[in-house]
């Protein structure tokens, strides 16, 4: 039986963290995986593939937006859905090599198979021959993250009825798709399919896309999604999904209408990957969701068993999954770490692209905080007319009486880099001053925090 400091479960963006901040403290540190590929969800079906289709499309969408529409329109044509997923395969390979190299380089053991408890400080590893091993530790990290739930009355074929995993691999080229959740992943994949020219109906229940964003910016999303040639069925419930008798899905809604496409794609919710692990038999317990409850250092019930990234839950963004992982290991080998995340920036992959970071100006309207708004919009800035991007805007709100900065908020391309000046300057509780008192490269897009 091989013994270690401490083992990770998943090597998705919060195991690679906690394996190599383990490692870097001379511990011994094994990762388990009962994939064939490093890089959990977030490299292989989810942020990096869909960044990596998003990335595609938009160089071939703006080409109109800089006057090459004949171009684009060009290119459009040749391009199929599986062309675009060709690159995001050779992204993913080149990745998987910088992540296997980074973890031998630090000396971290790599074991392939499915972990599952026997008792709090041993788990057996169920390799993929079949053979059974078992691995002990001082310190758990379970950093297993999640799959798409998958609700048994939806008809999933997996080729022209997906989630946002099986979409990636799908060989279909529609000409219409169906994208039933308005979240983030909904949103990001309807917006670029209806980038790509593909025609595309988005239906939620709720009826506003994206709550948790500031009003003005959500709603300045949804119609440049609009404009793009998504169309909004916002506010409906799907009683039923089919496939008529050409093999073509069919959703039946609450209003008596019904929508067919091409292909469906259903993007309304994550599980957390616990089955497997035999969390009962060490007297751990998740919600409905398949989720584990965690305390400020990331300890669930058992405190040398921390739990991060997907699998806890809000925010699950990849970024926030890595410094998760990174603050576990430190707390298990009582690194003394005063650093807490104090604001989070939030990004989505739309097109066009949203990032926030901070309060939202309906929140500061309703803790009744005093507070000034500016906005600067890109069909004002050189680089807005050098990109063709004019219809995106940096909105900020400041302290009415300190000028403390209290929150940024984006839309347009190139918002999920330009929120980090902001960021920064919340961090460390900087005001209006900053902006006024500071120099921008020009052109740039971050001549916005000055204008």
């Amino acid at each position: 039986m091989q013994s270690y400091d401490m083992v990770v479960v998943g090597s998705g963006p919060a195991g690679q963290k906690a394996a190599i901040q383990a490692a870097k403290l001379s511990k011994r540190v094994a990762i388990i995986e009962k994939a064939p590929q490093l890089g959990g969800a977030s490299l292989n079906t989810g942020t990096l593939p869909s960044k990596t289709l998003k990335d595609t499309i938009e160089y071939v969408h703006g080409l109109g937006r800089r006057g090459l529409a004949e171009l684009g329109a060009a290119l459009t044509k040749r391009l199929t859905l599986p062309d675009l997923m060709a690159r995001k395969d050779q992204v993913i390979k080149t990745e998987v090599a910088v992540i296997t190299n980074q973890l031998q380089r630090n000396h971290i053991e790599i074991i392939q198979g499915t972990a599952a408890f026997v008792d709090p400080k041993t788990v057996s590893v169920t390799r993929s021959h079949g053979i059974v091993e078992y691995v002990q530790a001082s310190a758990f990290v379970l950093a297993t993250g999640s799959r798409p739930r998958r609700p048994k009355e939806i008809p999933f074929d997996d080729l022209t009825i997906c989630d946002s995993d099986s979409f990636l691999h799908t060989a279909k080229n529609p000409t219409s798709i169906i994208v039933i959740g308005g979240g983030v992943i909904g949103a990001e994949y309807a917006s670029m399919l209806a980038a790509f020219g593909i025609e595309v109906s988005l239906i939620d229940r709720r009826t506003q896309m994206l709550r948790f964003l500031d009003l003005e910016v959500a709603q300045a999303l949804e119609a440049q999604m609009q404009h793009n040639g998504v169309t909004m069925r916002l506010g409906q419930e799907h009683m039923d999904v089919s496939v008529d008798n050409s093999g073509r899905p069919t959703v039946h809604l609450q209003d008596g209408q019904t929508v067919t496409a091409d292909m469906l794609l259903y993007t309304m919710g994550r599980i957390g990957n616990t089955d497997a692990l035999n969390l009962p038999a060490i007297g751990l317990s998740t919600d409905q969701q398949g989720q584990l409850s965690v305390n400020a250092h990331y300890q669930t019930a058992i405190p040398h068993i921390y739990a991060t990234g997907d699998v806890i839950g809000f925010p699950a963004l990849a970024a926030t999954s890595m410094e998760q992982g990174r603050l576990a290991a430190c707390h298990a080998f009582h690194l003394p770490s005063e650093h807490k995340i104090k604001v989070i920036p939030y990004g989505i992959y739309s097109i066009p692209e949203v990032s926030m970071v901070g309060l939202t100006e309906e929140e500061l309207t309703a803790g009744n905080v005093p507070h000034a708004t500016g906005r600067a919009f890109f069909r004002e800035m050189a680089r807005g007319h050098i990109s063709g991007d004019l219809q995106g805007f940096l909105k900020m709100m400041f302290h009415r009486e300190t000028h403390a900065l209290l929150g940024v908020h984006i839309i347009g391309a190139g918002a999920t880099e330009l929120i980090h000046i902001g960021q920064s300057v919340l961090t460390y509780g900087g005001t209006i001053e900053y902006f006024v008192h500071n120099v921008f490269n020009y052109p740039t897009m971050a001549e916005c925090y000055r204008t």
